[in-house]
């Protein structure tokens, strides 16, 4: 017996998995931890102590263990900012700053974990990590790793399409991007259709990370710094919906393996959540497929004109709807009561009985399968994009800001799932109350029947079965990967 108890845990991965400090990516890396733990697998999730405190506990193990890191205070850094849900978008860069300070208190840790005298801890976690799966900021890491003879994994949650467009920092050498408007097509490296464009703002928030920012360090050369010294990148997307994409990134970037891990979506494990949520409840008073859901993220930089502008365009097209509202970028502590300020004067009331306004909290994996939705208006982050594909099969209306969020637009639209709302104004991307009645009406309404029949045919491809058996089929090929390349060689570190 145990013999048998020493082989299994020779053959069980122990994992430490460290995201990035902002909940689009804490989810995802959390999600991707709990799927290898139920295959019997150790993983140490590292974070700090508010971010932890603020996971949802549902499907978690024993097998995964929670380890939080001091975050240093940094000036300019408001008390308690552990996320960039606590921040104004100006202050990420500060929050970065504070990221780079985990450097020591991670190496401690991952010192004392390679150790292997830890006796207070049981089995496999007591044994030194087998990989380290991390984010795209930690470019401090890797030595770190080295030194332990450690190996890491990048783990991407963006669709392969923008890390193609990214590219290596070999081929923006060979092929410079200086201005905005260079950023605005895809590259030369990366063959796409002339549909896959970015607008002029769009590229000028690209270009902008480009640059060096507050933390002394930008955005793209943490990534480039950090996949230089990870033999694996993973991406939470597949090839069934971006074909060709993987084999050019591995030769981009030039790796063993580009991985897919699938969506990583989450279960919908709200029923009695839902039980509270007003939106549910109205909308099991709805007709089926009649009511558009609106939601634009948590951290998407809503303006209160945009605010102003989308709440007059819903009411100008006469569809039903159920909006999750939140406060727009910048409102600071203003909550739930920030956000219903924004709207229309009078407008909740004029659109009584067709639609609903939700200033807070909403279950959106059950929204999203609920019945009586029948379009999805969203601001197309990879999150919300892949839920609306896995629970609902849904036609989108497209209204993108930032970094990704256009790309993804743009895709969709080549596959004939969604409706882009309108800009003008190509500096600022300015849209109008019509710009949004239009693109609704055309999802709800003109070509409900095609847009709609096209989403259920992408749901489907992309889960392979009913169950979405081939996305679980991807964690499984991943851990298979996790043990063909874990050997260390001088040549890989």
């Amino acid at each position: 017996m145990a013999g048998d108890k020493q082989q299994q845990q020779e053959q069980t991965l122990h994992l430490v998995v460290f995201p990035w400090l902002a909940f689009g990516h804490l989810i995802p890396f959390l999600e991707l931890s709990k799927r290898l733990a139920a295959r019997g697998h150790a993983v140490t999730f590292v974070s700090t102590a508010r971010n932890i405190a603020r996971l949802p506990p549902e499907g978690l193990s024993g097998r995964v263990r929670m380890v939080a890191l001091p975050l240093p205070a940094v000036d300019g850094l408001p008390e308690g900012a552990e996320s960039t849900a606590d921040v104004p978008p100006e202050k990420v860069e500060l929050l970065k700053a504070a990221f780079d300070g985990l450097a020591t208190p991670f190496a401690d840790f991952l010192a004392a974990a390679c150790a292997g005298d830890r006796e207070e801890e049981e089995g496999v976690f007591g044994r030194k990590p087998d990989w380290i799966v991390l984010d795209f900021a930690h470019y401090w890491l890797c030595p770190i790793a080295d030194e332990q003879q450690v190996p890491c994994a990048m783990f991407l949650i963006f669709t392969a399409a923008w890390v193609a467009y990214i590219g290596s920092r070999e081929e923006n050498i060979n092929h410079p991007r200086v201005t905005v408007d260079d950023f605005k097509p895809m590259p030369t490296w990366f063959p796409s259709p002339p549909s896959l464009t970015f607008r002029h703002h769009e590229a000028a928030w690209i270009a902008a990370s480009f640059r060096t920012n507050a933390s002394g360090v930008s955005d793209i050369d943490r990534f480039w710094r950090t996949e230089q010294r990870c033999r694996l990148l993973l991406l939470r997307s597949c090839p069934e919906l971006e074909p060709r994409l993987f084999p050019l990134i591995a030769d981009v970037f030039r790796k063993p393996a580009v991985v897919p891990t699938g969506f990583l979506l989450p279960e919908d494990k709200s029923t009695t959540d839902a039980t509270r949520s007003s939106a549910v409840r109205w909308l099991d008073e709805q007709p089926p497929r009649s009511v558009l859901f609106v939601a634009l993220g948590s951290e998407a930089p809503v303006t209160a004109e945009n605010v102003r502008e989308l709440a007059a365009g819903l009411e100008l097209s006469g569809e039903r709807f159920v909006w999750a509202l939140r406060p727009p970028s910048g409102a600071g502590g203003g909550g739930d009561g920030a956000a219903a300020a924004m709207l229309p004067e009078g407008f909740e009331a004029r659109t009584r009985g067709r639609g609903v306004v939700c200033a807070g909290w909403v279950p959106q994996v059950r929204v999203l399968g609920h019945v009586a939705v029948g379009a999805f208006l969203t601001h197309c982050g990879w999150g919300s994009v892949t839920e609306s594909l896995g629970f609902g099969g849904h036609p989108l209306v497209m209204l993108p800001f930032i970094t990704d969020q256009g790309l993804i637009a743009r895709m969709m639209a080549e596959r004939g799932v969604g409706v882009e709302v309108a800009r003008r104004g190509d500096d600022e991307g300015w849209f109008g109350a019509d710009d949004v009645a239009a693109a609704v009406r055309r999802v709800m309404v003109e070509e409900r029947k095609a847009l709609a029949l096209n989403a259920r045919r992408l749901r489907d491809l992309v889960a392979g079965d009913d169950d979405g058996g081939r996305q679980e089929w991807y964690v499984d090929e991943l851990v298979e990967c996790f043990r063909r390349h874990s050997i260390i060689t001088e040549e890989s570190l």
